[in-house]
């Protein structure tokens, strides 16, 4: 990979001015950076994403795979990325096949920073109904809290700015074995699951952690590509709901220390 975003950082430091009641001073501030990432399938545009600019790699996988535009790791053949005015081009190599299919669909994505479905074409193309998810694991409510504490200290970028999400994998017992940030929260989700996906890792044999509201977007891309249990610190949207009991993927919302809200399928949720 040739990742010119080397060069771009993803947090950058401010002059502001502070007031504390009736007085001004001045000071610095740490803000994250976003840029436009344009997605760019076997030399043709597809989408541009305002991004954070790291990890690249995974999110290109990550997308690809959570928005079906392939169907598997094997499909997904290279990446470069080049500087292109000010944002990084991103050119994704994939199977031929699969590429004919896109080009035929026609979507051409805008994506601002809090949005995962911009410029969707039809109903069809922004709604997508993925299979059902496989049975998946077990987890101990005790595993959640676990994992949702240690995610809280793995959060660099967060820390820095206060401004970025984050999404993470957890083993059963509630390790974390891999944390991805950005602007975007659904960015951080395909990022995250770009990086499992690169590693070979399987779907069903852990969960999702998410430091967002579970929008609908959300529960599409984790039940796409096989997450069984998806758990955010903050509420899920009706229409996530829905979606996530016709997939099969356990939903969790407000998962926040001892306490959270199982809104679909809790039979991966258990007390022991």
């Amino acid at each position: 990979m040739n990742d010119h975003a080397q060069f771009l950082h993803t947090s950058s430091e401010v002059a502001v001015q502070r007031w504390d009641g009736a007085r001004a001073s001045a000071g610095r501030d740490c803000v994250a950076e976003e840029v436009p990432l344009a997605l760019i399938y076997n030399g043709t545009p597809h989408a541009v994403m305002m991004a954070s600019p790291s990890d690249i790699e995974d999110f290109a996988l990550g997308f690809s795979l959570s928005e079906a535009v392939i169907d598997t790791r094997a499909q997904f053949r290279a990446v470069e990325t080049d500087h292109a005015g000010d944002g990084i081009a991103v050119y994704i190599d994939i199977d031929k096949e699969r590429a004919l299919r896109l080009e035929s669909q026609h979507r051409n994505l805008a994506g601002r920073t809090g949005c995962g479905l911009c410029g969707a074409e039809t109903i069809e193309q922004a709604v997508r109904h993925p299979a059902p998810v496989g049975d998946g694991v077990r987890v101990a409510a005790q595993a959640l809290q676990r994992a949702l504490a240690r995610l809280a200290q793995r959060q660099a970028l967060n820390a820095k700015t206060g401004a970025v999400h984050a999404a993470a994998w957890a083993t059963p017992d509630g390790e974390l074995v891999a944390v991805r940030e950005d602007v975007g929260r659904h960015n951080a989700l395909d990022k995250m699951i770009g990086a499992l996906a690169a590693e070979g890792r399987s779907f069903e044999e852990g969960f999702a952690l998410i430091t967002s509201r579970a929008s609908f977007e959300m529960a599409q891309k984790a039940a796409t590509v096989g997450i069984t249990l998806l758990a955010a610190i903050s509420a899920p949207t009706g229409l996530a709901i829905r979606l996530a009991q016709e997939a099969g993927l356990t939903l969790i919302g407000f998962a926040r220390g001892s306490q959270c809200n199982v809104y679909t399928n809790p039979q991966r949720l258990t007390g022991g």
